[in-house]
């Protein structure tokens, strides 16, 4: 195909989508300015049809995860994930927000292309990636009141008016979904008097207009800058968003499922190895929804599993978790599921909504504040507060009297993960069996804090030469890691099927029908021993054991057994 006939068939697919969002020479500009920003960076490239396999595990980190005296917090980790001899383990780091930043741990961003430089420079960034895959994060609802851009806004520079929400305080704006128990709206002194303006999730960000076609268009450019500096994967943070009409919700609304369509075009055009990832932290269903018809995000979080694996395996009760587990649908082609337990928020709770009982959702808080845990509220639409978040790591969530069960029930929720249709995610404390960081909390004032501590090289040689507690599980999930990247049954494509298993077991089937590899899983999530008849026996990759077809299962046990 000429190049000609593939902008033409480009801009196509774009007007398609920009027809929905605005009136149609408006459009049809819009279409042009996009087309020239793709040029700009003169990325298409022909199709590939592969986007994943078994190799893909991401680990989700902080560019100051690691930080030592007289040396940029990115160089240091760049040097642990050596020393840590991870290359084998994993195919991606997860970079959280590396940019300028006034708020928020990175995502009340200043500039999206410039790198914060007390962490380093893209040079950095891109050091990194010399054994690894990149993923980046793209906070693209909001942006700083630092920001150059709202500073033009404040100052009337007529390129930055209509960026940002301006609304008449007096409306009725009790229907929005409210992620945080914060004003919706903020009043800013402007060079045209005082306006109200939309600040979703806290006075220093402030929600970018995408009804306004010029920010549509700065934004892909920052897509394609991505794009170009390597990102694999593409966060779409806090999506669901996007797009504000006042009497709705605005939350999933069809023009911010429009916007997504219209990236994933461009992405598919100019990149079509990059993956694009929404987060949105709603009720499965919901979540789902932006897969489209397979034209949508490639990839979507499984929001709905941390909190729910972390019920069962704390109460050794599987019914709930089976019920979701069978309900979980096939993606279509070219869609997965980004799998995690931890990550650098605290563990969401919408995503229950429907699938565990009023009481033991109440016993899973109770749990929670017992293991040092906290909880954060969201305000909702009748002006009462629900519980949004818990505040707490995943290992100390899973606290057990016992130090030794302690440790299995952590491991057997990270091979959960590692074994489940999709793409799995390991957060960077996790390797160490990371617990509650009070004195973060306490000194930021946040509870998601608890969750986010930062480590020197020397603490980490300390933790994995001398806590036990760190060292099996750092271990473990290594050992884990590799055995998935070998196993074609565990490639993000490969069927999944629930299997039958007794109460307190979870049993499932992963088969890759190219090469007709079969894996069954197991896990216990009691501490106490547990028969399974499996559908075959054979080998345990997890222990290398031999195992007949009526397998007993040791308390937190994980098994896969290869046909």
């Amino acid at each position: 195909m000429n190049e000609s006939r593939k902008i033409n068939e480009l801009k196509d697919k774009l007007l398609e989508h920009l027809n929905i969002l605005y009136p149609h020479d408006v459009a049809r500009e819009c279409g042009e300015q996009l087309l020239q920003r793709i040029d700009r960076y003169n990325l298409i490239e022909s199709q590939s049809d592969k986007l994943w396999d078994e190799k893909d595990i991401v680990m989700i980190a902080y560019g100051d995860h690691v930080k030592e005296a007289n040396k940029k917090p990115l160089q240091s980790f760049k040097a642990c994930l050596d020393e840590l001899e991870l290359k084998d383990c994993l195919s991606t780091v997860h970079l959280l927000p590396f940019f300028p930043y006034s708020s928020d741990e990175g995502f009340s961003v200043i500039d999206y292309k410039q790198i914060d430089p007390l962490l380093g420079n893209w040079t950095d960034v891109q050091a990194v990636g010399t054994h690894f895959d990149l993923m980046f994060d793209f906070p693209l609802n909001h942006i700083s009141s630092h920001s150059e851009w709202f500073r033009s806004y404040l100052n009337g520079v007529a390129q930055y008016q209509n960026f940002f929400v301006e609304t008449d305080p007096n409306l009725d704006l009790s229907l929005v979904t409210r992620p945080r128990s914060l004003p919706l709206l903020t009043r800013f002194e402007t060079s045209e008097g005082p306006k109200h303006l939309w600040t979703t999730f806290s006075a220093d960000q402030i929600d970018l207009n995408f009804q306004n076609p010029r920010v549509l268009v700065e934004m892909v450019d920052i897509l394609l800058f991505y794009l170009a500096k390597g990102a694999r994967i593409i966060r779409l943070d806090a999506i669901a968003f996007l797009w504000k009409i006042p009497g709705t919700n605005c939350l999933h609304l069809p023009e911010t499922h429009q916007v997504v369509k219209l990236m994933r075009e461009i992405t598919n055009e100019v990149s079509p190895h990059a993956i694009l990832l929404t987060e949105t932290n709603v009720p499965h269903e919901e979540n789902v929804s932006y897969f489209g018809a397979g034209d949508e995000a490639h990839m979507v979080y499984q929001f709905s599993l941390p909190p729910l694996l972390l019920e069962g395996l704390l109460t050794g009760t599987t019914g709930d978790f089976k019920k979701w587990l069978a309900s979980v649908c096939e993606t279509a082609p070219n869609t997965t599921f980004f799998n995690f337990t931890a990550s650098h928020d605290g563990i969401g709770v919408r995503p229950l909504q429907g699938l565990i009982s009023h009481d033991r959702f109440g016993h899973l808080l109770e749990a929670v504040r017992e293991r040092g845990g906290r909880v954060s509220y969201k305000r909702n639409t009748d002006g009462s507060e629900s519980p949004y978040e818990l505040n707490i790591t995943y290992f100390s969530a899973l606290k057990h009297n016992d130090e030794k069960l302690h440790v299995a029930r952590f491991v057997a929720s990270q091979a959960m993960a590692l074994a489940l249709k999709g793409v799995p995610a390991i957060y960077f404390p996790a390797l160490f069996a990371g617990e509650n960081d009070e004195q973060g909390a306490k000194l930021t004032g946040q509870n998601r804090s608890i969750n986010r501590r930062r480590y020197s090289p020397t603490e980490i040689g300390e933790l994995l030469s001398e806590k036990l507690t760190a060292k099996t599980s750092f271990n473990q999930l290594r050992s884990l890691m590799r055995v998935r990247r070998s196993q074609k049954a565990f490639h993000p494509d490969a069927t999944q099927r629930l299997l039958d298993a007794p109460e307190g077991v979870v049993a499932f089937e992963r088969l890759d029908t190219t090469s007709g590899e079969k894996i069954s899983v197991a896990v216990n999530f009691t501490d106490t021993p547990q028969k399974w008849n499996a559908p075959w026996g054979g080998k345990d990759l997890v222990s290398g054991a031999i195992l007949e077809e009526s397998v007993s299962l040791s308390p937190y046990q994980v098994v896969w057994i290869k046909f």
